[in-house]
């Protein structure tokens, strides 16, 4: 074989070697720290995984960072298993911080529960830290109510406008589809309003508002949600409006209005009923003159066929002179014919 030959391989498989030389130096300068650290801590992962984590588009630093954490912690996950969970879109890191969290205070918490509520949409660590650390809801909530009081009205009328304190910790169990803060606040309320709507004096509630709580509390106002209220405390009741002297008064108003309209109709239908009688005493009259235009006709025709002689007409006429001068004497209205 020509000389030429062995330099142009020889310088092909140094070309190789120096580009293997190269890959693997740069895998190195990327995860050597990662691998070192990894090892340091006790929960190794090969640097081949570190460079399959990241063909997979998975974020190598991410998956090392939670196995060293659960490893110090004294809980064994698998990187794989970490791995996993990020490619289903899951929070990692949050998610192991939630599974240490429980650990340390006794909660039992498997890895494939704490990534099935991550994944619901779930804030996992925060639903450990409330567990462990029980939080206070404002109730209503000014944020996101826009209210700030929960306004109710007594038996005898008086409202009362109440603010509450709800103190709540996560319950794990009812966690996954279970009712959030704002069911809370929303039962809360409603139980509020029933409390004072059912006492009989506002007076009672003012002298002791703790009968609220106990009675809202008798009402198991968190099942089907993901909190467990622990108590619920009157932080303030102030007394409003005399809400049934309003109602009376707005009910009095409404009813002397009804009346009105009633008598204006009643007035209208006798206006209405004195116009027909009015015209109808019009329309006899009309009659009466039709009549009585008849009576000259009548006798006329009395005096020609014989009926009716002269002197009968004349003593016709002498007794209707008679009435119609009696009629004057007595005031009343003679009638012409």
């Amino acid at each position: 074989m020509p000389d030429w030959v062995d330099a142009k391989t020889a310088l092909v498989l140094l070309v190789i070697v120096f580009v293997l030389f190269m890959i693997i130096a740069g895998v190195v300068w990327k995860f050597g720290s990662l691998w070192v650290q990894a090892q340091l801590s006790g929960a190794p992962i090969s640097i081949w995984d570190l460079l399959g984590m990241s063909l997979r588009r998975v974020n190598p630093s991410v998956i090392t960072q939670s196995r060293i954490m659960a490893k110090k912690a004294g809980i064994e996950i698998r990187s794989e298993q970490l791995e996993a969970h990020y490619l289903a879109g899951g929070h990692v890191i949050p998610v192991v911080q939630a599974l240490i969290a429980a650990n340390k205070a006794s909660i039992t918490l498997s890895f494939d529960r704490a990534c099935a509520f991550d994944l619901a949409g779930r804030d996992i660590r925060d639903a450990v830290n409330t567990s462990v650390n029980p939080k206070v809801i404002d109730c209503p909530n000014p944020a996101k109510g826009g209210r700030q009081t929960i306004d109710a009205v007594a038996k005898n009328g008086i409202q009362l406008m109440v603010k509450a304190k709800v103190t709540v910790r996560t319950n794990l169990d009812g966690l996954m589809g279970g009712a959030t803060e704002e069911t809370i606040i929303a039962r809360v309320g409603e139980g509020i309003v029933t409390a004072i709507g059912s006492t009989e004096w506002h007076h009672e509630v003012l002298a002791n508002p703790d009968r609220i709580s106990k009675t809202v509390l008798a009402r198991g106002l968190d099942a089907q949600t993901a909190f467990e209220i622990i108590s619920i405390d009157i932080a303030d009741v102030d007394v409003g409006e005399n809400i049934g002297a309003k109602l009376r008064v707005d009910q009095a108003e409404a009813d002397k209005r009804m009346a009105q309209a009633e008598a204006e109709k009643r007035a209208a239908m006798a206006r209405a009923q004195e116009q027909e009688m009015r015209a109808l005493v019009e329309e006899n009259r009309a009659k009466v003159v039709l009549a009585e235009a008849e009576v000259p006709k009548a006798l006329a025709h009395a005096l020609q066929s014989g009926t009716m002689g002269v002197m009968d007409y004349y003593n016709m006429r002498n007794v209707q002179a008679d009435t119609h001068m009696r009629q004057q004497i007595g005031g009343g209205n003679a009638t012409n014919m």
